[in-house]
């Protein structure tokens, strides 16, 4: 058996939360229709995430090291990184299990914003913003030009579901096997997690999650009948030249955003 934790509360919002539907042109463009990353390793880490509920605070930096990969380089983020900004972001207190109870990722997210993501040797700042789940073609411009998507899943038991050797199935489906238990969506728990490519955007086209220190494969039709939020952060200092990423007046529309909401906070 592998220890993997769940943690992602069941998805809220804020008032004025950043959106990204004012970044016009990024988000209603056609997105790739296959986004192949294969020779890429975007090199995510457990970062405690099999002992604590800290998929919140681990997708942070797990998105930090996919951007980072993209450039063909990469930034050391560690166990005691993600740990000490679950703590800050959710009230945390290491060594108190009572205290770890998982995260919101909008209020998880605009800590990041506010107070940063601290490593060892430098904070990083991201911008975010939120997209409606049901634009598909949002969230794969998300990938494409923010390097991935940080989304928030409800879980069902089948998901979980180990083999002998505490691999998950291959692939992650709506169509499960009984033997793999229950497979309705929530049934096992929420869970904060990054796309990261896709090789077509056919309801059974597969896609690359990043999570729990791993790549796993799953369908578009499995994402859609999870997904409980979505959301874009661009770490602006970290993309590399050539994506597909945001341009002028979108770039500063997701500041204005970003500005809005920072100055609207308590």
């Amino acid at each position: 058996m592998t220890l993997r934790k769940l943690g992602c509360h069941l998805a809220r919002i804020q008032p004025r939360q950043p959106l990204l539907s004012g970044m016009r042109v990024f988000m209603a463009r056609t997105a790739p229709q296959h986004l192949g990353r294969e020779r890429i390793d975007p090199a995510p880490r457990m970062l405690g995430n099999d002992v604590l509920g800290n998929c919140t605070a681990a997708g942070i930096g797990n998105h930090i090291r996919a951007t980072a990969a993209l450039g063909g380089y990469q930034i050391a983020v560690d166990t005691d990184d993600a740990v000490r900004f679950y703590a800050r972001s959710t009230g945390y207190v290491p060594g108190n299990p009572v205290t770890d109870q998982g995260g919101v990722e909008v209020d998880v997210l605009a800590t990041a914003l506010r107070a940063g993501y601290a490593l060892a040797d430098q904070t990083l700042f991201p911008l975010w913003g939120s997209v409606d789940t049901g634009d598909l073609n949002g969230i794969r411009n998300i990938t494409a030009g923010l390097s991935t998507a940080y989304l928030g899943v409800r879980l069902a038991m089948a998901d979980m579901w180990e083999d002998a050797t505490g691999s998950l199935a291959p692939v992650w489906d709506t169509v499960t096997p009984a033997s793999h238990g229950d497979p309705a969506p929530g049934s096992a728990g929420g869970h904060c997690l990054l796309l990261w490519d896709y090789d077509g955007t056919a309801d059974t086209d597969p896609i690359t999650l990043l999570t729990w220190g791993s790549q796993q494969k799953a369908t578009w039709r499995w994402l859609r009948s999870r997904l409980m939020e979505a959301h874009g952060l661009a770490w602006r200092q970290l993309l590399p030249g050539g994506m597909l990423a945001p341009t002028g007046q979108d770039w500063d529309a997701l500041v204005a955003a970003n500005e809005a909401y920072l100055t609207g906070l308590p």
